[in-house]
């Protein structure tokens, strides 16, 4: 029978490195989020804006035309959806958003599911501008034209003259998540408001709003608050509404639920980042134990606190046609001789050893890959000076304290945790991180913080964590290219410091100001798909040098140091001309394209690499054991012939075995 499936993109790729499945595992849960914004009087004023929040709004819609600095609360937050939804569909293309404004004069709540319509019934003043669902090109350009015409969101967004009921938005929220996602892992509440006590006068009311925000977190919906600050109020206090109805959970930081509400001049541009950055709920990448002694284990959670981004694909999309579609694939196996569709059950993996094709099943295979149970074992301890800057593979894990399955394990952890402070240690543990991830040796390092300056800086733990710094093995670790050290001449660096005094930047290096060319490039695309627009024509590249600039600024001493250099480079390029001649040569022998190969006869001591690593290797090789010898051995022996030493020990294995094979 043959094998035909459903086919996806990650077919094309065999992730061999656990830790990219579950990171790729830990994005692809799927989120609801559901915008909850007040429109009310005060909502729909004009505020003052800083001149960075001026220039992303857009000209069309500033009060006063070109030059105004104003914008309201509502307009700022539909801003703020809008940006979110663009940035979703790409990011995460099977969430769902939605947006519904409490406090209008209209009202529409038809979630589609039989509840509401006409006049909505008990959901009076609840307009469902945006339906949660997946986000549609339809619902965007719908969206990012009200934002736009000052008409139509006049006409839209008028407040209602009666008083909005808190317990009837908060039931109209619940219902919308019940009947769109019922299922889903995360769901998400932004509200966003400048009233501080919309039931001040009816405590019946007050009680019923609370009795519904407490439906809504056993429900598993978390409420997000968003306060806006308005002077005409005289500021926004929490402690008179919120704090009954926005719940906190032990493990939540700080700035998850401010204390001050947002003010007009910083509104757009910290709102659009902190709703951005919480839209991502906090997922932990794994659950473990930490063994600190034979019968002595705590549970721990880790986190992936920094990835790199990249282009993500989710579908293939077909251009070609008058619409858009997304491809539908099937994978289909076929024998590379006979075109003959192979079964799964005729494919079997094979590793090369000694010349010779070994067979593993999947099950042998598998078994061959398990390396225990997961776990992250403390072997021992070393000063924290052992732990060098160079020894880090990749991005550090944070594990955390869990109390989930080992009651009492806060209290060791934070025990663990001081006493490697106090001593300045670290811990070396072996890790396995969840089932069928690869071992790895890695440094137990704790969080600290240092507060303060000189002898009188402060160490404070924030919050007690440790950070999992993944140590290399032995064949990790790469020998640094020989180079030769010259140092420029006095003349020379003080005509470069010149240089550099003009082009020295007054705020500072901002990393927000310069995107990712590349990624803006290949979303920008992606919105012109989805959302049926105009494909642009030419990429947006903050990165490049303002060359004119440059040449106004440091022109002249750029031209005084190159004048400076060519003086200079006689002396300084004879030694380099040089080494760069011996390094030609080096690196011909290296890759053999200056001597012969030579076909190794059975009775061939095999020359190469001195001190008898010839016989040796030799000797392994009619053994079936080169694999076996160590990596000084073959790059020596590999030097001798003539033949490539970099890469990996199973790439040294295999040219010896090549080399060797004739």
């Amino acid at each position: 029978m043959s094998e035909t499936r459903k086919w996806t993109p990650k077919d094309d790729e065999v992730h061999e490195e656990e830790d990219e499945e579950d990171s790729q595992q830990y994005q692809n849960q799927k989120d609801a989020i559901l915008f909850a914004i007040d429109v009310s009087t005060t909502m729909l004023a004009p505020q003052d804006l800083d001149g960075n929040d001026a220039e992303e709004q857009p000209k069309s819609r500033s009060k006063g035309g070109k030059g105004s600095k104003s914008a309201s609360a509502v307009l700022t937050a539909l801003q703020c959806a809008y940006g979110v939804l663009q940035s979703r569909i790409i990011s995460n293309p099977n969430d769902m958003m939605g947006i519904l404004l409490f406090g209008t004069e209209a009202t529409k709540f038809d979630t589609g599911g039989g509840v509401g319509g006409g006049n909505a019934g008990g959901y009076e003043h609840c307009y469902l501008l945006l339906d949660l669902d997946i986000p549609d090109a339809e619902g965007i350009k719908g969206l990012k034209n009200l934002i736009e015409d000052p008409e139509e969101f006049a006409s839209l967004l008028k407040p209602g003259e009666e008083q909005v009921s808190m317990a009837n938005v908060l039931f109209a929220v619940n219902q919308i998540f019940t009947t769109k996602a019922a299922n889903f892992q995360s769901r998400r509440l932004f509200l966003v408001t400048d009233e501080d006590d919309p039931h001040r006068a009816d405590k019946a009311l007050r009680n019923s709003s609370i009795t519904r925000a407490r439906d809504l977190y056993d429900l598993g919906v978390r409420i997000d608050p968003f306060f806006i600050y308005n002077p005409a109020k005289g500021g926004f206090d929490s402690s008179k509404f919120y704090d009954d109805i926005v719940y906190r959970s032990p493990t939540d930081d700080e700035d998850d639920y401010p204390q001050t509400a947002i003010s007009g001049k910083m509104r757009l541009k910290q709102m659009v980042s902190s709703i951005k950055s919480k839209s991502t709920p906090k997922r932990a990448l794994f659950t473990n134990k930490l063994e600190l002694g034979p019968g002595l284990v705590i549970g721990v959670k880790g986190y992936l606190l920094y990835k790199r981004q990249e282009k993500a694909r989710s579908h293939y999309v077909y251009t070609s046609g008058e619409k858009a579609q997304i491809v539908k694939g099937v994978t289909t196996r076929l024998a590379e001789e006979t075109a003959k569709v192979v079964d799964t059950t005729e494919i079997r993996k094979a590793y090369k050893f000694g010349g010779d094709q070994i067979l593993f099943t999947p099950e042998e295979m598998k078994a061959m890959r398990n390396f225990g149970d997961p776990v992250i074992r403390i072997l021992g301890f070393k000063p924290a000076s052992a732990v060098r800057f160079d020894l880090n593979l990749r991005p550090a894990n944070f594990i955390y304290p869990d109390e989930t399955s080992y009651v009492g394990s806060t209290r060791v952890f934070a025990a663990l945790h001081k006493k490697l402070v106090k001593d300045e240690k670290v811990g070396i543990a072996w890790c396995i991180s969840r089932k069928g991830a690869a071992p790895q040796i890695v440094a137990v390092l704790p969080s600290i913080e240092e507060m303060g300056d000189g002898e009188d800086a402060n160490v404070q733990i924030t919050p007690a964590g440790f950070f999992l710094i993944h140590l290399p093995f032995a064949d990790d670790v790469r020998r640094n290219p020989e180079s030769r050290l010259v140092r420029a001449s006095p003349s020379l660096i003080d005509r470069m410091r010149a240089v550099v005094k003009q082009l020295h930047m007054p705020r500072g290096y901002i990393p927000e100001k310069y995107s990712n060319p590349s990624l803006q490039w290949h979303y920008r695309i992606l919105q012109a798909i989805a959302l049926d627009e105009d494909m642009p024509t030419q990429p947006i590249d903050t990165t490049l040098p303002k060359y004119k600039l440059i040449d106004k600024h440091a022109g002249t001493y750029s031209r005084e140091w190159g004048e400076e250099l060519e003086k200079l480079a006689g002396h300084l390029a004879t030694p380099a001309v040089k080494g760069t001649t011996s390094a030609a040569k080096r690196s011909t022998l290296v890759k053999g394209e200056g001597m012969p190969r030579k076909r190794v006869k059975a009775g061939d001591d095999a020359g190469g690499g001195g001190d008898g690593e010839g016989d040796e290797v030799m000797a392994a090789w009619r053994a079936g054991g080169v694999a076996k010898l160590t990596v000084a051995k073959l790059k020596a022996w590999l030097e001798g012939k003539g033949l490539d030493t970099s890469g990996r020990k199973a790439d040294l294995v295999e040219r010896v075995e090549e080399f060797l094979d004739g």
